[in-house]
Order: C-alpha cells, then sequence, then structure tokens
C-alpha cells in the first residue's frame, strides 16, 4: 500500500509516493511517446495496476470494460516499456512516458488513440462535425490481432 495521504503540504511538496484513487479505486493516466511525445491513449490504474507497472517497467492499466488487470501489449506484442512516471501535484494523475518501438497502443490499430482531430470554428450542425483522420494507415489489423478477444470499448 502507497503511503497515506496525511496532509495537503506532504501530498503536494512531500517526497513520498501517495496517490488518490477516485471512488472506484482509480486513478487517470496519459501515455505518450517516449520519442515524438505524441499522446498514445488515455487510462486508468487501480493500485495493483500502478504497482506492477512500476516494478516491471512495463504498462499495467485497469480495463474498465472487462473489470480486470491488463498488460498492455500482452495480446498484440505492442507492449509499453515504461522510461518515465510522472505525478501531478495533487497526485491523482499519472503521465507515463514509453517506448512502444514501431508499435502501436491503439486497439482499433493506429500508433495513438488521438488518431483524430475535431475541426475549430463555428459550428453549423452539432450533430454532423466531421472529424479530420491525423493517423492516415492503421499499424496492424485488430480483426487478426484480436480474434479472441471481446471489443474493449462500451457504447
Amino acid at each position: 500500500m502507497f503511503k497515506k495521504r496525511d496532509n495537503i503540504k506532504e501530498v503536494e511538496e512531500g517526497k513520498y509516493l501517495a496517490p488518490k484513487f477516485d471512488k472506484y479505486g482509480l486513478i487517470p493516466v496519459i501515455t505518450t511517446d517516449f520519442h515524438t511525445g505524441d499522446i498514445l491513449m488515455h487510462g486508468y490504474m487501480n493500485e495493483e495496476a500502478l504497482k506492477k507497472t512500476i516494478e516491471n517497467k512495463e504498462a499495467y492499466y485497469w480495463s474498465r470494460s472487462r473489470n480486470k488487470i491488463w498488460h498492455k501489449g500482452q495480446v498484440s506484442g505492442f507492449v509499453q516499456k515504461v522510461k518515465e512516471i510522472k505525478i501531478d501535484d495533487d497526485q491523482d494523475s499519472i503521465w507515463l512516458t514509453v517506448d512502444i518501438g514501431k508499435g502501436a497502443s491503439c486497439h482499433v490499430g493506429y500508433k495513438s488513440c488521438f488518431y483524430r482531430s475535431i475541426p475549430l470554428g463555428k459550428i453549423k450542425n452539432d450533430e454532423e462535425i466531421e472529424m479530420v483522420y491525423k493517423e492516415k494507415e492503421k499499424i496492424f489489423d485488430p480483426k487478426k490481432v484480436y480474434k479472441d478477444e471481446p471489443n474493449p470499448t462500451k457504447l
């Protein structure tokens, strides 16, 4: 178990890790590419996933749709090798910097889960805002890689 959160000063300026997990036992994580700085994904960790990530130097997350620990890349082979872990000032958000080699982080097959851009400016029809694809090609075919895995996205 991590250090107990005793007081604000210790949390914000102390030297001990005292992460604040939400009411579901989760902490949000943003993951970026070590080489490019691109945002790869956003996910969540529970206490066990954070400990495994620290100890194994590979990213582990909590899958809310599957309700279990998820070792990123276990199925696809695109393991996220952790280069650095940062935590924000009040210790309720984590930033991972990872190396995925020539791999991908998105279960849809793109390198990044942030593969589309929302156009800026006046909205003419809020039901038809057309996004722009920033990544043109997928790194892998999800149907081949995840053939026996349930779709992790719930609508």
